[in-house]
């Protein structure tokens, strides 16, 4: 039989999805390529390079084909905490140019409603890599999303000398919905995947000090935080104001135009 391959981005926001293929009662049942960034695992899903993908729900609108698998994902019933706007002081009525982020796909999306749907304002879009500094030097705001953003949602964060302020934008669409939401999910173009994600998930819950632990020096926040981080901000099961988030949330990438059709979600 052949062995599955699925794809997930290496943020530790994910760890707890893909720990036990990679310490866990899966390992080495799965061949598991991993990537800085979102849109890459989206890339392999929509080239059939893979047979499952942990890929922003945003990519369910354009990927031939495409089933999500229930009820796991990345959201956030409030705050994230890992995908934020930054400015250097700037209130967000006052923006005018955004740098975004390549490395998403979902959040991309969400800050353009957020100013056209909520703000009432559009300002000048820029495709940037992540690196705060360089996006801030061109632009006013930076969309920043996975390990970097958390960093920079702490306290006294700079960049090149200047104090941020920071969007968490799951605070923003929960303050004008009343929402959770939804950024990432697995999904596959086949019509079945003989691996138990949800399984998956619950055991990799259950290792959440040695996830935190393996991030630690990397990030620099304490185990602590970052246990905090994964076991409030992130939630990987989806309620029913995270569905509704999501439902409205494709309504209005469509409303706006940011997909060319809206598709209903199909699952596994």
């Amino acid at each position: 039989m052949k062995t599955p391959r699925i794809s997930a981005s290496s943020y530790s926001n994910t760890a707890p999805l893909i720990w036990s293929f990679l310490y866990g009662s899966n390992h080495g049942k799965v061949e598991l390529i991993l990537d800085n960034a979102p849109a890459r695992s989206a890339e392999l899903l929509a080239q059939d390079r893979v047979d499952a993908a942990l890929v922003p729900v945003i990519a369910s609108q354009f990927i031939e084909g495409v089933r999500l698998i229930p009820d796991v994902c990345v959201g956030a019933k409030q705050k994230v905490r890992s995908v934020c706007l930054a400015t250097r002081g700037t209130d967000l009525n006052d923006v005018r140019s955004v740098s975004l982020d390549t490395s998403s796909l979902t959040s991309v999306v969400l800050t353009k409603i957020i100013f056209r749907e909520f703000l009432g304002h559009e300002p000048e879009w820029r495709d940037a890599p992540p690196n705060v500094d360089a996006m801030l030097d061109a632009s006013d705001a930076a969309l920043i999303i996975g390990d970097p953003a958390l960093c920079l949602s702490e306290p006294g964060a700079v960049a090149t000398g200047f104090p941020l302020r920071t969007f968490d934008l799951a605070e923003l669409w929960h303050t004008h919905t009343g929402l959770g939401f939804i950024f990432a999910m697995w999904m596959t173009r086949r019509d079945h995947v003989d691996i138990n994600l949800a399984a998956a998930r619950d055991e990799g819950l259950n290792h959440l000090a040695e996830i935190a632990a393996n991030y630690q020096s990397e990030i620099g926040l304490s185990s602590e935080e970052l246990i905090g981080y994964l076991a409030e901000n992130i939630s990987y099961s989806i309620d029913d104001s995270m569905r509704e988030g999501l439902d409205l949330y494709l309504k209005l990438a469509a409303n706006h135009d940011l997909v060319s059709e809206a598709r209903p979600l199909k699952f596994v």
